[in-house]
């Protein structure tokens, strides 16, 4: 059975971010392979919650590389899963704050 996806207020500002910064740095076709990377992954993740890798297990949060540069992390409550936030792995990374 697929679970419902979610999107945080924090994930939705960061992927709007990202949209907004790719087809400025990197063009229009690396924006559609990016979308289409996430919204792939999301298919995925519905009907297989635990792909992603244990990043705090105290508070059940998961993460999983998008894109060398990217990663996404979520948290998986009852028949839902949270998406929490999109993460820039070239920042700090102590700037991970729900971690």
């Amino acid at each position: 059975m697929a679970l419902k996806i979610l999107w945080s207020k924090r994930a939705d500002k960061k992927f709007d971010k990202i949209l907004e910064y790719l087809p400025e740095e990197w063009g229009e076709r690396i924006t559609g392979n990016f979308v289409n990377k996430v919204y792939g992954f999301l298919e995925i993740l519905s009907e297989y919650p635990e792909i992603g890798t244990m990043e705090n297990e105290e508070k059940g949060i998961r993460g999983f590389t998008i894109v060398k540069e990217i990663d996404l992390f979520y948290k998986v409550t009852g028949d839902k899963i949270i998406l929490l936030d999109f993460f820039d792995n070239r920042q700090n990374p102590e700037k991970k704050l729900f971690l």
